[in-house]
């Protein structure tokens, strides 16, 4: 016994004949009688009496037809809740500060214009910690700086920002050219936290040079490193877009290193084993400006 000869036996019952049931369901008729006498002899019952050419529910039939529009109905309803899953549901996202700041507002605005029953619950962290919420099932889909390290997980580059040295504004580096990297050792420094993907960058920097980097502030808050730069505690490296409104004020300056430019690409990751609905699909190509 099937969906299908369920289906059949109701359209016989609300059309009156197996040849109008033929007709509704784009069946031949013979497959109508068919399905209608497996379903007899399956449950050992008449589910018609054939009179005169008409067909007439026996209480059996009537008791049979009861439950099976029940079984459709409830099948319907449930694979029309499941599809509603990727328009409807929940999607957990989590991103690293700098695009949780800037970009995440705009690309849930775009995603919420598609899908406008979606519900998006973010999450804010260092990029480290959202790869491991990634691990640990707690968010579907991460945004970060740079690319995740687990092999468990997927990661899909797009472009991203750069990286800026920003000082006090009347500091002796401020709106210079260095001209080299080591001229940065003797001076304070305000850095991110461990874990986060700007610090990664500048810690693997200044490794690569054997420049040893002990910072008198670690934040994860980027406004508390850019009032420590502006007040002229220390020097710091953080992403453009952070720190752009506090440069065009005058509050911070920027100076460069020669040859040396911090470009960086963000990355949107989920669990190799995760099932993505369509509103996360949709978000990744949003992203990766593909949408």
């Amino acid at each position: 016994m099937t969906l299908r000869h369920l289906r059949i036996f109701v359209a016989v019952c609300e059309t009156g004949s197996m040849t109008a049931a033929a007709s509704q369901l784009f069946i031949a008729q013979p497959s109508i009688s068919l399905a209608v006498s497996e379903m007899e002899e399956y449950y050992g019952v008449k589910l018609f009496d054939r009179i005169s050419r008409k067909l007439f529910l026996t209480e059996n039939g009537r008791r049979a037809l009861q439950y099976a529009r029940h079984i459709i109905d409830l099948l319907d309803e449930m694979e029309q809740g499941v599809k509603d899953l990727d328009t409807v549901g929940q999607l957990r996202v989590g991103t690293s500060i700098t695009i949780g700041t800037y970009l995440l507002p705009h690309y849930v605005r775009q995603l919420k214009e598609r899908y406008p029953s979606v519900k998006v619950e973010a999450f804010i962290g260092n990029s480290g910690c959202i790869e491991q919420r990634i691990l640990d099932n707690e968010i579907d889909i991460g945004i970060i700086e740079g690319v995740a390290h687990s092999s468990y997980i997927c990661s899909e580059s797009f472009p991203g920002d750069r990286l800026a040295f920003i000082c006090a504004a009347d500091h002796i580096f401020a709106g210079k050219t260095l001209k080299e990297l080591g001229e940065i050792k003797d001076q304070d420094f305000i850095l991110r936290e461990k874990g986060s993907a700007g610090r990664e960058i500048f810690d693997g920097l200044a490794a690569s040079q054997e420049l040893a980097i002990t910072p008198i502030w670690q934040s994860a808050s980027n406004q508390a490193i850019i009032h420590g730069v502006k007040e002229g505690l220390g020097i710091s490296i953080l992403p453009y877009f952070l720190v752009q409104e506090s440069l065009e004020r005058g509050e911070t300056a920027e100076f460069k290193i020669k040859g040396l430019t911090l470009n960086r690409k963000f990355s949107v990751i989920y669990h190799r084993n995760k099932f993505l609905p369509k509103s996360a699909m949709a978000l990744m190509d949003l992203c990766k400006g593909n949408a």
